[in-house]
């Protein structure tokens, strides 16, 4: 199985239309669109798709992002941050356009994010990094793009998965999380593909 984009190329940058911030003082507030993919080469076998984009380079502790006159360091170590999630997509889709399931910053998160006819979508990291902020605190479903740390020294990488799976739905309901994902996927993956796209809100950094 193959899977491109015409928002960006594997292994580039991300354009800031995908993010939820953009380069600001230090960063302003983004269009957070959801990127166009598709994906071909499909097996016989597949009777639904999951699509998975998570950023594999999250600083593991916090106490120098965003903090002015800091850096977050390269040498920190590293861990993941769940952007989208969506399972039970039919089996006759396979491409999303440009913003087609959703754009826009929603406060406190958006509660019924768009998406093909059937599918069910988790929810993301933003969830528990809002917690405790009386603005934006809430359940953030559906898609959220990227926001790393403006004085991080690295580029961080986001990951679309793409999974073609041997049954038409499995057992998950809006809310859920990338470990519940990962165990109801577990066997009944017959394919998968992946493109990666950099971004960075560091302008010392390049993407």
């Amino acid at each position: 199985m193959q899977v491109h984009s015409d928002s960006f190329q594997n292994g580039k940058a991300i354009p800031a239309r995908y993010a939820l911030m953009t380069l600001g003082s230090p960063v302003l507030p983004s269009d957070n669109a959801t990127p166009h993919l598709a994906w071909t080469e499909v097996p016989t076998t597949a009777r639904s798709f999951v699509i998975a984009c998570i950023d594999t380079d999250v600083p593991t502790k916090p106490d120098d992002v965003n903090v002015e006159g800091r850096t977050v360091s390269a040498a920190l170590k590293r861990g993941e941050f769940v952007h989208w999630l969506m399972a039970n997509i039919p089996e006759e889709c396979r491409e999303l356009g440009d913003g087609a399931c959703g754009e826009g910053i929603v406060p406190r998160g958006k509660k019924d994010p768009v998406g093909p006819p059937g599918s069910v979508q988790g929810l993301n990291d933003y969830t528990g990094w809002f917690k405790g902020d009386k603005d934006m605190e809430g359940h953030y479903h559906g898609y959220d793009g990227p926001c790393p740390p403006w004085n991080d020294s690295i580029v961080h990488h986001y990951h679309f998965h793409v999974y073609a799976l041997d049954v038409a739905t499995v057992p998950l309901e809006k809310g859920f999380s990338l470990a519940e994902l990962r165990s109801a996927i577990e066997g009944h993956v017959v394919d998968k593909a992946v493109i990666t796209g950099t971004y960075s809100l560091n302008p010392k950094v390049k993407a």
